[in-house]
């Protein structure tokens, strides 16, 4: 693969179930589980978008743990997967971080529940990581019930929903990034 792959957890702008934009609480198991698979799956960085000082400083203090303190000597593995996290305020901060350290084109990527005009297929956003010129791509996950369709509207594209075999579709952040990356990076 020679293009560049970073993931954008984002927990503002967001919706909750009545469809309200708010600002999300961080989750631990959000924070080590994407960064081993984010690492798994060989991404540049793992950003962790969210505006709120007081989160900020809680996710600071759990990365730290699990770089520095107990947590590193316990499981190296997770110290490992935790150097790809880095931490911004808004999405935006993170596209002008991608494009200060690796030039070139940036390709920001939304994941929805829902079909957009600019939604493309797996197999599709595949071949274009894998085979065209050397580009930098954004995959973007939101928490809560999914990113506002504000910064929906901004990506370049939106992948397919994951559909299961029913109607029912409201998997959780961590699931959700795992079955994307092995479809869109995993061994064919």
């Amino acid at each position: 693969m020679t293009n560049r792959v970073f993931l954008g957890l984002v927990h503002y702008p967001v919706y909750n179930k009545n469809m309200e934009l708010v600002t999300t609480s961080v989750t631990n198991l959000d924070i080590h589980d994407i960064a081993r698979c984010a690492m798994t799956y060989g991404l540049l960085k793992y950003y962790i978008i969210h505006p709120a000082q007081t989160q900020q400083r809680l996710i600071n203090e759990i990365i730290d743990h699990w770089q520095s303190g107990y947590g590193a000597i316990y499981n190296p593995d997770r110290k490992t997967a935790l150097d790809l996290v880095d931490l911004q305020p808004t999405i935006e901060k993170v596209r002008e971080k991608i494009l200060g350290e690796y030039p070139g084109t940036l390709f920001t990527i939304a994941t929805d529940a829902r079909i957009y005009p600019n939604t493309v297929s797996y197999k599709k956003m595949r071949e274009m990581i894998h085979t065209s010129e050397q580009k930098n791509y954004l995959l973007l996950f939101g928490t809560g019930w999914g990113m506002a369709k504000d910064a929906i509207a901004e990506a370049d594209i939106i992948l397919e929903p994951i559909y299961g075999v029913g109607d029912y579709n409201h998997l959780s952040v961590r699931s959700a990034v795992a079955i994307i990356l092995d479809r869109l990076l995993g061994d064919k």
